[in-house]
């Protein structure tokens, strides 16, 4: 494995917190969720004006487990990824700021995920061109987010990007190379053996915390758009047949990059609705993927 990149990421405030950009001048409410309207069953834009911004890309959203931080990736057209987070205050919510995990210019930023116990922050890397893609992780110490690290050999010895984290430490992503959804087994405090899920087909995968299911986007062929499909598992272990999430979610825009929210309730995912292609945050009530679970 390659040598640690070693860097503090001050949070908060401190003093050298990563290339702070102000997006936005408004004063949030206190409130989860930057105080927006909770959607029911059809999907509502997030945040708009403060997060869901036109003129860029925004995908891959995460929250932490207490919902009073908020991480995300966006790009101008033309624009490496970046990720920018927002923080929960007494009274308002602080003014979202891009954040460098790795201090290195060169490498754009993207898919954060924040792992059930809050302590780690994973989120993939790419060049200029859009190669050489790897997973990485952080830590939290102390209030904040320090030494960058490549995710094992074992992960990062292919194309691959895109971390979601089961409740038992298992890890799952994209295999870029082979479109292919991979998990990695945690034993110890390694990941050392890596397979394919054995799914259909689909990536940007979301794992449940108990991995009964995991949403991922895929090719609708009969519009030629991406959609948003549910696989089960079935009490055998193996993955059941893939279900699309319906018409209010699945348009003739491409929907991709889906996630849940920690207590479960929402699903967020991104829409490219925008003009020239540009895609804004959705979010919808968890419930329309109960509705689709089959009977056991």
């Amino acid at each position: 494995m390659r040598l640690k990149i070693l860097a503090v990421i001050k949070f908060f405030g401190l003093v050298n917190l990563c290339h702070a950009e102000d997006q936005t001048n408004h004063l949030i409410a206190s409130k989860p969720y930057l105080g927006q309207e909770l959607p029911g069953k059809t999907p509502q834009l997030f945040a708009p004006g403060i997060i869901s911004i036109e003129g860029r890309y925004e995908f891959g959203i995460a929250f932490s487990p207490d919902l009073t931080e908020i991480y995300f990736s966006a790009n101008k057209k033309g624009e490496i990824s970046q990720i920018f987070f927002t923080r929960q205050m007494e009274r308002t919510w602080s003014k979202i700021q891009k954040i460098s995990l790795t201090k290195r210019e060169e490498l754009g930023e993207l898919h954060p995920f924040i792992s059930h116990d809050g302590q780690r922050l994973y989120f993939s890397t790419h060049d200029f061109n859009y190669d050489n893609n790897n997973n990485w992780f952080v830590t939290r110490d102390h209030g904040s987010w320090v030494s960058p690290e490549k995710l094992s050999d074992a992960i990062n010895n292919d194309e691959v990007f895109d971390v979601s984290e089961a409740a038992n430490g298992d890890l799952y992503y994209t295999n870029v190379s082979k479109m292919r959804m991979y998990t990695a087994k945690k034993v110890a405090e390694n990941y050392s053996e890596t397979n394919e899920i054995g799914i259909h087909s689909g990536i940007h995968g979301f794992i449940s915390p108990s991995q009964d299911f995991i949403i991922v986007d895929d090719r609708n062929h009969s519009r030629k758009d991406k959609d948003l499909y549910v696989y089960f598992k079935k009490d055998h272990g193996n993955w059941g047949e893939p279900i699309a999430l319906g018409d209010e979610i699945n348009t003739p825009y491409n929907e991709t990059v889906p996630s849940i929210t920690p207590d479960g309730k929402y699903l967020f995912f991104s829409r490219y609705n925008e003009s020239n292609g540009l895609s804004n945050f959705y979010w919808v009530s968890s419930e329309v993927i109960e509705e689709l679970r089959p009977e056991q």
